[in-house]
């Protein structure tokens, strides 16, 4: 993907009020759910979406990135990235372009770790987080 259209993704991402763009040969998507659900749910429902496709998202933490390198998305821009999600991306041989690097996600409420991002803190692999994305995602459906 070239430059210019990267930077015309990234720039519809603040003026659209998207959660995230996602572009996979020439068909752009806008999403606006909050947290991981759009990605959560694209890689469950519609994997060949994210092979191979550039996102770009306001805010990426760990769950996030490992469902990114998961469906195993190309390139990456995010307006907020977190530290661990930074070290997760690098691990797996993608190089995020980025606004602002900060040491973790924080949740809605501003007062301590996302949960997720607090979930996946201390685990490895992608493979590894998706179990407690799963598990998150399940307990959230019956809330």
């Amino acid at each position: 993907m070239t430059t210019e259209k990267k930077q015309e993704i990234i720039n519809r991402l603040f003026a659209e009020q998207c959660s995230c763009i996602i572009c996979n040969n020439h068909e752009i998507r806008l999403f606006h759910e909050r947290g991981v659900k759009d990605i959560y749910r694209l890689l469950k429902e519609e994997p060949d979406f994210l092979n191979g496709s550039f996102i770009a998202d306001k805010v990426i933490g760990k769950a996030a990135a490992a469902l990114m390198i998961l469906g195993g998305v190309k390139e990456v821009f995010a307006g907020v990235i977190s530290r661990p999600a930074l070290s997760l991306f690098q691990s797996h041989g993608i190089e995020p372009e980025y606004k602002i690097e900060t040491e973790y996600i924080i949740n809605r409420t501003r007062t301590g770790w996302c949960p997720l991002e607090s979930r996946c803190k201390n685990l490895e692999t992608p493979e590894d987080c998706l179990a407690e994305i799963d598990d998150f995602m399940n307990t959230m459906k019956n809330i």
